[in-house]
Order: structure tokens, then C-alpha cells, then sequence
């Protein structure tokens, strides 16, 4: 196992243009034997969040994707190395969606220029239960006042904490509706992000009465009475449109954000959350992070030659 117990103090041979000055004490953690800086105490001065879900075996499935398959094609005691293939959709766990994984003719993952991966935002609370919508209006009271030209913006319902193979998260979540795509337009955000399964409500996606579904028609009995007799028809005409309105505005979606996420709700960040150079790619796992600099001291390098 692990030993992320073990703490040691390590000093910096440079400065790292930054807000640590040689000779200080970094806080360092051993694991497995291998010395790393912290997430929270490190060189550069800066706190890292982890904002995704695990990946891996038996991870979390949207309900008609096959299940994720690795395989250790060389490890240890047969080759000396640890080599392994892995086999998964892009849509599992934390994901960046590409405009080309709904609209045929826009861009994909690949195409997609590096800024639109990067860049400052805000973390939102905006608590729903089973089903509710999240509207404009929702998102205008939450961060209408704080939201800024192209940031990156993460709604915090709540939900990452269901985050399990289960009906409940996937199907039972509540999610953005049409009204909540125009304000992301409106507010002239860069990326959305949220803790729940799809850009959309669920019942707007082929989980409910839509292209490719009901993948679970019992659903339309429950909704039925959880609406107090309205038919999810009629309530959810069209297929994602909320994937739609960001798509075709070159605003781009992270679904299932979680871990550390809570602990930068309310506040503002640096995102970073880079996918893969995949050539024609539909969307890519992520690791999506939240970096806060408390002292304001950090820099990137200018590009000087040397």
C-alpha cells in the first residue's frame, strides 16, 4: 500500500520564480517510497484541487456504454515492466465533451485550440434534489454578480456525492435546461462544468423519451408522479438541447466533476483539464484541476531564450 503518511522536509535549490525562496521547508509526502511535494505545500507556492473522479476498473458507466476493460499486457514478475491496454469510452468519469459529439460537422477534441482547456472561473453552489432543473435563473442568483467574459464556470449541485454505479446518479440527477445553455451564452462562458452525468437533464437525454431511449421506460410512471401527473413528453421535447446551445456557441462541457470539489466552491480559480491530441476524437477524460495562488506571487515564464 501506499505510505502518504510519511512526511518529510525538503528544501528548494531554486527560487522557481515564484513565492518560495531557497532554503525554505517544503512539505513533501512519501509514497511507495518515492518522495513528491503536496498538492496544498510545494515550490511553486500554489494549491492544487483534484476535481475528477477516479478512472479504472468497475468506474461509474453511463448506462448504455460498455463497461471499461484493462489489461496488463507486461507487469513485473512476467516482463520486468508494467505495461497495460485499456479499452473504455471517452464519456466516462470526468470528461471534456467535443462540439463533434452531438452537432456532425463541428469541431473535434483535437481541434479545439489549447486555450479553451485553461483559464480562470468560478466554483457555484447551486443545490438541487431529484430531477429539479437548473435554470437561468438559478444561475443568475448563484453567480450573476461574479462571472466574468470567457471564464470557466463549475456548478456545484451537490451530486458528485452520489457519484456511484447507481439509477439515482445517472437517471434521477437534476440538470441544466435550455434557459441555463442562454445564460452560459449570455455570460459569454468559455467552459461549463458540473457534477452531475450530461450537459443536459437526464430525461433529456436518451435515459428518458428521447433519440436513442427510454433506456429505462420505467422512468415514465415515476416521473408521472413525481410531477403531479405531467407526462415527461411533454416536459422534455427535444434531445440534449442544452448540448446544442453550447456546442454550436463554442462553449464546451466537463461532465461528473467531484472530488476535491466542495473545497473551492464559492471561490475563484485557474482550471487547467488538457485532453489527449486524438485525432477526430468525440470528447476525452480528464484530470480537471483547480489551482489557487494565495500569495499572487507565482508567474509563468515569458519565453525568454537561453
Amino acid at each position: 500500500m501506499a505510505n502518504i503518511g510519511a512526511i518529510d522536509l525538503a528544501k528548494p535549490t531554486r527560487k522557481c520564480g515564484l513565492g518560495r525562496r531557497i532554503g525554505e521547508a517544503i512539505l513533501t509526502k512519501t509514497i511507495r517510497g518515492v518522495s513528491f511535494e503536496d498538492n496544498l505545500d510545494n515550490a511553486m507556492g500554489l494549491q492544487f484541487y483534484n476535481l475528477s473522479h477516479r478512472f479504472g476498473y468497475q468506474s461509474p458507466n453511463w448506462p448504455y456504454f460498455e463497461d471499461v476493460k484493462i489489461e496488463r499486457i507486461h507487469y513485473m514478475a512476467k516482463s520486468g515492466v508494467l505495461s497495460q491496454r485499456i479499452t473504455t469510452s471517452m464519456h466516462n468519469t470526468t470528461h471534456i465533451d467535443a462540439p463533434a459529439h452531438v452537432i456532425q460537422g463541428t469541431p473535434f477534441i483535437d481541434e479545439v485550440p489549447l486555450p479553451h482547456f485553461f483559464g480562470s472561473g468560478i466554483v457555484v453552489s447551486i443545490p438541487k434534489k431529484k430531477w429539479e432543473p437548473i435554470t437561468y435563473d438559478d444561475l443568475e442568483r448563484a453567480a450573476g454578480p461574479h462571472v466574468l467574459p470567457q471564464d470557466v464556470v463549475i456548478v456545484n449541485t451537490g451530486w458528485h456525492k452520489l457519484y456511484e454505479d447507481s439509477e439515482d446518479y445517472f437517471c434521477r440527477a437534476p440538470g441544466f435546461v435550455p434557459s441555463a445553455g442562454e445564460w452560459f451564452v449570455d455570460k459569454k462562458v468559455k467552459v461549463v462544468g458540473h457534477d452531475t452525468q450530461a450537459n443536459d437533464h437526464p430525461l433529456a437525454t436518451a435515459i428518458g423519451p428521447q433519440r436513442n431511449g427510454p433506456l429505462h421506460p420505467h422512468l415514465a410512471e415515476e416521473y408521472k408522479l413525481w410531477s403531479g401527473g405531467r407526462d415527461w413528453k411533454d416536459d422534455f421535447p427535444e434531445w440534449e438541447p442544452v448540448h446544442r446551445i453550447l456546442f454550436r456557441n463554442g462553449i464546451l462541457g466537463i461532465e461528473n466533476v467531484g472530488g476535491d470539489l466542495d473545497q473551492v466552491t464559492g471561490r475563484r480559480c485557474t482550471f487547467a483539464f488538457f485532453p489527449w491530441n486524438w485525432d477526430r476524437g468525440d470528447g476525452c477524460i480528464i484530470r480537471l484541476v483547480a489551482i489557487v495562488d494565495p500569495t499572487g506571487a507565482y508567474r509563468i515564464e515569458k519565453g525568454e531564450t537561453f
